[in-house]
């Protein structure tokens, strides 16, 4: 990623930022390598992010470690070694790894950002974190998204509910694809997560697990689903919607873009975790949050004609054809005063600068000539405009920027 489009970039976060840290949550970093164990127990031996896809290697000492490959679970291993006060509410932006086949806005180092909240059951918590997700691509300007919601149950109903499935699935093994006839067993619900046309087909007909839900979950969604309607959030029951991962109870969520290709539509979702402190080796404590992939949101701003976020423009550009000397105070001067401003170097012509100040984007050039150092003053000349060059006292020339600033926007 390079200049310009780090500005994009930034600009991103710093909306992220400024959304997530107005609904009182805080950043957290967690590191990029992590003991494997916190993800083959937290997301799951027979998920696809463990077994196909995740860098795992031997350290030195013998350990087995692993490149990051979510997010989740490295956020809820730091929170149960250092037991911040609950309910905890933490966002970061940070890279992930995995092996897969690259693909417009997945790479194999991707980045995330997304939001975790620890220690509340409360389905409020869960309608909070969807809306946080959706007013930031609101807030981006997108507009041709979608959101699908659906529970997965939890320990209570979810066993007989897999049974079902399994069943279900068995009698139409020969209608599947062939990766997944080996799953009914082993983790039946991967299939539903199938793209492929021929599990798409079986699965239609697929027992629901909304009919199957305990009381408990039941009276869970429904209240999550009261509070997006309440909310104007408009979101669609997908019965196949299960994430990839194995720690998800109860709530499970994802956004897709209507405006780039749907195959690779897939914007930001994630769930509920009651379960994934207590698998890897903590107290119980419920958990919810969301995973944003940076580079695929930015596609989707380019589908949906937004968010072009262009580099702030440069206020000016210092010219000084006398010793460099004024360049190099007056422009640490005006940086000091607000103002956005490069310089030339090597004591280049009149002519090489001011082909540099034009190139930089600069609403104006400062030139500073024997003429201009002796009345200690400064030539401003407009780039962008129809203004024309004037002198301005070395004293006013903050001012006249900020006037010409304005004058442009």
């Amino acid at each position: 990623m390079l200049w310009p489009e780090s500005a994009r970039w930034q600009a991103f976060v710093s909306v992220f930022t400024e959304l997530v840290e107005s609904a009182a949550y805080g950043g957290v970093q967690t590191p990029m390598i992590e003991d494997a164990a916190v993800f083959r127990r937290g997301i799951g031996e027979s998920s696809d992010v463990v077994g196909k896809e995740m860098y795992e290697f031997e350290d030195r000492d013998g350990s087995m470690l692993a490149l990051r490959p979510e997010g989740t679970a490295s956020v809820v291993r730091a929170y149960l070694q250092h037991r911040p006060r609950l309910p905890w509410k933490a966002w970061y932006v940070t890279p992930m790894f995995r092996h897969e086949r690259p693909q417009a806005g997945r790479y194999r180092q991707h980045h995330q950002v997304g939001i975790e909240v620890l220690g509340s059951v409360d389905p409020d918590v869960d309608v909070e974190v969807i809306w946080v997700a959706d007013r930031f691509f609101s807030t981006l300007g997108l507009s041709h998204y979608t959101l699908s919601i659906n529970s997965m149950g939890d320990a209570t109903c979810r066993p007989a509910y897999i049974e079902a499935l399994r069943e279900f699935l068995r009698a139409h093994a020969d209608e599947l694809c062939e990766d997944h006839r080996q799953r009914i067993d082993a983790n039946p619900m991967r299939v539903l997560d199938c793209k492929r046309p021929e599990c798409v087909s079986v699965t239609e007909e697929a027992p629901r697990i909304v009919d199957h839900l305990c009381e408990d979950c039941a009276a869970h969604f429904a209240r999550v689903r009261e509070g997006l309607e309440a909310l104007g959030i408009g979101a669609m029951l997908d019965h196949r919607l299960v994430r990839g991962f194995d720690y998800y109870t109860r709530t499970t969520f994802e956004f897709r873009s209507l405006a780039i290709e749907a195959s690779q539509n897939g914007i930001g979702g994630g769930g509920r975790y009651d379960g994934l402190a207590e698998a890897m080796g903590g107290p119980s404590t419920p958990g919810v949050g969301f995973g944003i992939g940076i580079e695929r949101v930015l596609i989707a701003c380019d589908g949906d004609d937004c968010f072009p976020a262009s580099p702030a423009a440069l206020d000016a550009y210092v010219v000084d054809l006398v010793d460099g000397n004024a360049a190099r105070d007056l422009s640490v001067e005006l940086r000091d005063a607000g103002l956005r401003v490069d310089r030339g170097f090597e004591q280049r012509s009149l002519k090489a600068q001011l082909k540099g100040a034009d190139r930089s984007g600069a609403l104006a050039a400062l030139i500073i000539g024997p003429d201009e150092a002796a009345a200690n003053s400064v030539s401003l000349r407009p780039l962008r405009g129809n203004g024309e060059q004037r002198l301005v006292p070395r004293t006013e020339i903050a001012d006249a920027l900020r006037a010409l600033r304005k004058d442009t926007s």
